[in-house]
């Protein structure tokens, strides 16, 4: 296996980015997203993991319970388990810790080389998460010390770092009966 150069990533760090999740409080990734990413089918992945269970403590991986997993399937439109080729069983998330730990579970050159990738974009968002924290702070000592008529514009900086909103797209089938077309 020919490995990445020092600089280039063996997977996009965008793609890493969205199997990103927030489960319980925590970034975590599910089995088939890692799986997917390791090369690997999600049964075997698991199964790595069950077999060294003594490494996957709680904090580090844990399957979703009943809800979670049905909020999760409305959320992603997962497919359901009704025979028909559906998951027959609740996925696994992994936190970060568990997600480093993978690559011993599954002792294979690439799980190292992706898990070095998915370490590195958890790293990332943090440091995303904690500039805007210290921005906020250093944002709300600058209005302590002025006036009042910089308050339009401390409203407009906040404005401008809060995660921007998605617009609910009306979905269906739209018939043109009884309407007149412009």
């Amino acid at each position: 296996m020919i490995m990445p150069k020092k600089n280039a990533s063996l997977i996009p760090i965008e793609r890493i980015e969205r199997a990103i999740l927030l489960m319980r409080g925590q970034k975590v990734m599910l089995d088939s997203d890692l799986a997917s990413l390791y090369g690997v089918e999600t049964r075997a992945l698991v199964q790595a993991v069950k077999r060294n269970a003594d490494r996957f403590p709680e904090d580090f991986a844990f399957q979703l319970t009943v809800q979670e997993f049905t909020d999760l399937r409305s959320q992603f439109v997962i497919s359901k388990s009704d025979g028909a080729g559906g998951r027959t069983y609740r996925p696994w998330v992994f936190t970060e810790q568990g997600v480093a730990m993978l690559s011993s579970a599954l002792r294979s050159p690439r799980a190292v080389h992706v898990n070095i990738e998915i370490v590195r974009t958890f790293v990332k968002l943090r440091q995303l998460l904690g500039g805007h924290a210290e921005l906020n702070r250093r944002l709300g000592e600058l209005e302590k010390k002025y006036d009042k008529q910089f308050a339009s514009v401390f409203e407009a900086i906040r404005q401008l770092m809060a995660p921007p909103t998605k617009e609910q797209r009306e979905m269906g089938y739209h018939t043109l009966i009884g309407k007149k077309e412009t």
